[in-house]
């Protein structure tokens, strides 16, 4: 193997190995609840993408707010992300995941005492900056829940 071909290859396991890294502590983070635009900085692009079951967003901010919201009507949390494809090209790429998230709804919110679990596929599109990798759009897509749904308030309904 030539020297160049060489170096192709260990940047694609070193973005391969970041990436893989961003997405685990973007997991991480939702169950860690602290949700600031440092936060906001560390994973998502400017004009990111993101739809979630609580509805679509456009902006770092947005998605920020939406995030803040969704998380605050739960006491505890924990997402699982597992199986992930990632494909990378160049400066962008794509990655495609399961994910499995438990919730403990609020006091007083609908079905506080027992989980509301959802599960689905995460597809995200990634680029590089200057910082690192950051995702540029992601889409949550729910295949199965248990247990009873949070209420949106106003402000979150989709």
């Amino acid at each position: 193997m030539d020297m160049n071909a060489m170096h192709q290859q260990l940047q694609h396991l070193t973005d391969r190995a970041e990436i893989a890294a961003l997405l685990d502590r973007y997991l991480r983070s939702l169950d860690e609840g602290t949700f600031d635009e440092e936060w906001a900085r560390a994973f998502f692009t400017e004009d990111v993408t993101a739809e979630m079951p609580i509805g679509t967003v456009r902006g770092r901010d947005a998605v920020l707010a939406r995030i803040r919201g969704g998380m605050a009507l739960f006491d505890r949390t924990v997402h699982l992300g597992t199986n992930a494809v990632i494909e990378i090209d160049g400066d962008r790429a794509t990655a495609r995941g399961a994910q499995l998230s438990t919730h403990v709804p609020a006091d007083g919110a609908p079905g506080a005492g027992e989980l509301f679990v959802s599960a689905g596929h995460a597809d995200t599109e990634l680029v590089r900056t200057p910082d690192g990798w950051r995702i540029a759009a992601t889409a949550l897509r729910i295949v199965w829940t248990r247990g009873t749904p949070p209420r949106l308030p106003a402000d979150l309904a989709a």
